[in-house]
Parts: C-alpha cells; structure tokens; sequence
C-alpha cells in the first residue's frame, strides 16, 4: 500500500495515536498523550501493526519504587535526624517525637553520623542523649544523593518511573545498601511499546488530514457534507485475526457421520446401557464361563450382582443359553461341557464389545422382522494396557444383518461400502477365528505414520450356538464390530490414539469435518 493510500485508510484513533510514536513509544505514554482511552489505543496500535507501520513488543521493566515507610521522607533518616538535632541533648524518646521516625532508623541514623564524627551520644544514667558535635554536613553520601534522585524523578520527569536501568554499576552498590535498610524496593512491570518500521518513521513525517468522512450518516446525506470532503478508504484484502468458532468435538463429528452412513445404507440405531451382566455380555454369544476373557485383567467387574430382564431371570432364553453351553442344545454342537452357572451370569461389567446389543436385538425378534439390519455407535471398555493403538475406553462399531438369504459376500459388501464412505480406498480383509462366528474375518487398515496394516475391527456370521438360543430359529446373521477410533485416526492425520482425548486446543480447532 502507498503512504498516500495508508493515510486515507486510517481511522480516527490511528490519527491521534500517530503524532506520538517517535516520541513515545512505551503504550502508557500514548495513552496520556494521545488522551484516548487504553482500549482505543490499543486497538489503534494493532491495526497499524496490521499494515506494517510499527511493531508492538513487550518489554520488562525493573521499576525502583520507596518503600512504605519511605515515602513520606523527603530526605535520607540520618538527614532528617540531624537538621532537628542541636547543641542542646535530646534523648531517644525526644528525637522520636521530632522527627517521626522509628526506633530503628534512629539507631541506623545514629550509627551513622557518629561514624562520620558528626554528633556525639552521651550516656546519663539509663537514658541516651544525642547531640550536634560537628556542623559541617554539607556532603551528601552516595546513598542520600541517589536517594534524592529517585524521590524527585517523577517531578523532574513528568511522573516517569525510576527504572533499575538507570543505575550505573557505583549506583547499584549503593541501592543494595538502601535496600537492606528497607528504603527502596524492586518491582517488575511488563509494558508494551511500538517500534515504528520504515514505513512508519515515513508516515509519522507525513501531514494527515484528521477532517475525513470514516462513515455516513442520514444527516451527512441531507446537509451535503460529503461533497467537499474524503472519504475513508477500507481495505477490503487486509487480514483479520482468526476467529475460533465453536464447534463440535471431532469424535463427535465422526460418530454424527457413521451414524448417518449406516441409516443411508437402511439400517436401524440400537442403543442400551454400558453397565450389563455378563448373560448378555458373555453367555449369550457362547463365551464359556471358564474363558480367559472373563477373567479381571481383560474385563471391568463392579463387584456385585445384578439381576437380569427388569427383575428376574429370562427363563425361557436362560434355558436355552444353559443347554447350549451345556450340550450344544439343538445346534448339532456339543457346547462346553460343564455346569453352566446362573451366578456368574449375572455378575456387572463395563461391556466389553457393543455386541451386547446385538444379542439384545436378536432376543427381540420375529420371523415376520425379517429381514432386518441393525446397528450402534458406543463406548466399550477393556482392561488393556495403553499405547498408540490400545485404548481401555472406545468406540466401537456394531452392525448385524437378520437375512434368511444373507451370506459372506453380502458380508464384504457392506464392509467395504462403509470404508469407502470413510475415506479408504484400500482395506484388506482376512480370514480370521473368533469364537462366536465362523466364517470369520478381521479388517486392517494402512496407517501411513506408522507404516503398517492396523486391525480396525472384526466380523463374521454368528454361529448357530448364538443365532437359535436368541432367535429361536436359525437364520443367518452377519455381523461386525469395527474400532471407532483405530478407523478416524487418517483422515485426522492422528498416529497414536492417546491423542484423540488430550483435548489439544490447537488439535481441536484445526481438526477437519465431516461433510455430510
């Protein structure tokens, strides 16, 4: 911008704050000459920053201020108590009375003119008296001179402050001494001040024409006073400071917009608590009770019971979980073996998988449903040790297929449907076993920081150990649970997922969205 454009786009409080910043940089100083208020001057001073006029800095200050007790004395204590000394002897009491000062500056002050032979102390009985021995005191010591100097800098200097700087290395010597007699103190001031760059020293040399129009009013409109005048210019292209709006966590965003890719796709949200029993959690999807995922270092017991299906044992479906765990039931399976315990059914957990609501669903169901399609976003809990892709509290991605018709491929098919609509261009699906689904298959993912395929989840078609005890019939059931946050972490350019619940202001405020 040239300086005749910069003139005409300055506001009014620029205009006043202008004249000022060669000789006043230091923020409090513009704002006693500028007689604007702090606000407007500070605004003033970071839309000139803004076009490359100055540069504003902060700088720290040591400012040297008197003590309490010092600052009603015009003059050094030992000063004052000679001036109301004379030939006549004054006791300590007297000397107290006349110079209004206390105890221990009166003895300070003592020692010190007696050092320099100036009065002479006389002992009487039990009481000191002081008088004038020497009355040439025309010297003034290092420390009364400097003394001096810093009660009458403010009046020699327009109510500047005395800084630290000021001293020279004699000078500092000599402010310790006054500092430990409790005279002066330290304080630390942070002040801002402008730095006029070339474009600025340039501009404070120019004439500025203070009679411009900066905005219209009906009356300036009526009365015509806009024709023989200037109007402001804005600059439309200049930069403004960023706004960080609000918005949505990302985590939140992401499950806004799973959600949305599965009710596209014709499938209804199930939802339920996070606290169940291990019936559902567990025994429902033929997970024996002697399994090593039961045991505490994989699953968060709440050490107490609960009761199951509002108030009491299911016991039509309960029958049928206990034979099939027992002797395969109706399935062609031999189950587990064993005693199938009502107890441990109904120890509370944290769920461990969303699956849960899955088993729930199916419990619900009746061949006149079908088919139908089901799905959850929920928070699952595992007792598992953290690191970049382990988290004990996640997201997990439930879906299920009810479909006389249904099959493996269909299986793939919504699979790779939902990660192409989450961005993925290539995901690679294995054959894999999980005990409550055969076939089975586990997804992995390539994640790009790391270098290395990442299981996101896992998937199958529920076993018939699992589909006839819930169902009451059997009919294939196609089914996955999928890691919310193992799937987000590319489009979020996140490598280790610790990172997602830091709550990183700089992290959330440049995240990414999802467009819906």
């Amino acid at each position: 911008m040239d300086i005749k454009r910069l003139i005409e786009s300055l506001s009014s409080s620029e205009k006043k704050v202008i004249p000022f910043l060669e000789k006043y940089p230091y923020f409090s100083d513009l704002v006693k000459n500028s007689k604007l208020p702090d606000i407007e001057v500070h605004r003033a001073l970071q839309w000139l920053e803004s076009k490359g006029v100055l540069n504003i800095k902060t700088k720290e200050n040591k400012i040297v201020l008197l003590s309490d007790k010092a600052k009603n004395y015009k003059e050094l204590p030992e000063r004052i108590l000679f001036n109301n000394l004379s030939e006549k002897e004054l006791t300590l009491e007297e000397i107290k009375n006349k110079t209004n000062l206390n105890y221990q500056e009166i003895n300070i002050s003592i020692g010190l003119l007696k050092r320099d032979n100036l009065i002479e102390v006389i002992k009487d009985n039990k009481n000191l008296k002081i008088k004038i021995k020497n009355t040439n005191y025309e010297k003034k010591s290092p420390e009364e001179q400097l003394f001096l100097r810093i009660v009458e800098h403010p009046k020699f200097f327009n109510g500047e402050s005395f800084t630290f700087d000021k001293l020279n290395d004699g000078d500092i010597r000599t402010f310790e001494n006054l500092k430990s007699r409790g005279l002066v103190n330290i304080d630390t001031k942070q002040e801002r001040l402008a730095i006029l760059t070339d474009l600025g020293r340039q501009l404070v040399k120019e004439k500025i024409d203070l009679d411009i129009i900066e905005q219209i009013t009906p009356q300036i409109i009526r009365n015509h006073e806009w024709k023989n005048k200037k109007f402001r210019i804005y600059d439309i292209k200049s930069e403004v400071p960023t706004i960080n709006r609000g918005k949505r966590h990302f985590v939140d965003q992401s499950i806004g917009y799973i959600k949305r890719i599965w009710l596209d796709l014709g499938f209804q949200e199930m939802s339920g608590d996070i606290v169940q029993t291990a019936f559902w959690d567990l025994d429902a999807l033929f997970v024996p009770q002697d399994h090593p995922a039961r045991e505490m270092q994989d699953t968060f017991y709440l050490g107490n019971k609960g009761v199951m299906a509002k108030g009491k044992l299911p016991e039509e479906l309960s029958t049928r979980i206990k034979k099939v765990h027992e002797n395969g039931y109706n399935t062609g399976s031999k189950g587990w073996g064993g005693k199938w315990s009502t107890e441990i059914a109904k120890e509370l957990l944290l769920r461990t998988h969303t699956t849960v609501l899955s088993a729930k669903t199916l419990s619900k169901l009746k061949k006149e449903d079908l088919p139908a399609k089901f799905f959850a976003v929920g928070k699952v809990y595992r007792n598992e040790a953290l690191d970049w892709k382990h988290l004990f509290e996640f997201y997990q991605v439930e879906g299920i297929v009810v479909d006389p018709y249904a099959n493996l491929r269909n299986l793939l098919g919504y699979l790779k449907e939902f990660f192409r609509k989450m961005g993925y261009t290539d995901v690679k699906i294995k054959p894999s076993f999980f005990g409550y689904t055969e076939p089975s298959a586990e997804i992995f993912a390539f994640n790009p920081v790391k270098r290395q395929w990442v299981e996101v989840g896992g998937s199958g078609i529920f076993r018939p150990e699992v589909t006839k005890p819930l169902l009451g019939f059997e009919c294939p059931v196609l089914a996955w649970g999928l890691g919310m946050e193992r799937i987000i972490t590319n489009y979020y350019g996140i490598s280790d997922l610790r990172e997602i619940y830091k709550n990183d202001l700089k992290q959330l405020r440049e995240a990414k969205e999802f467009l819906m």
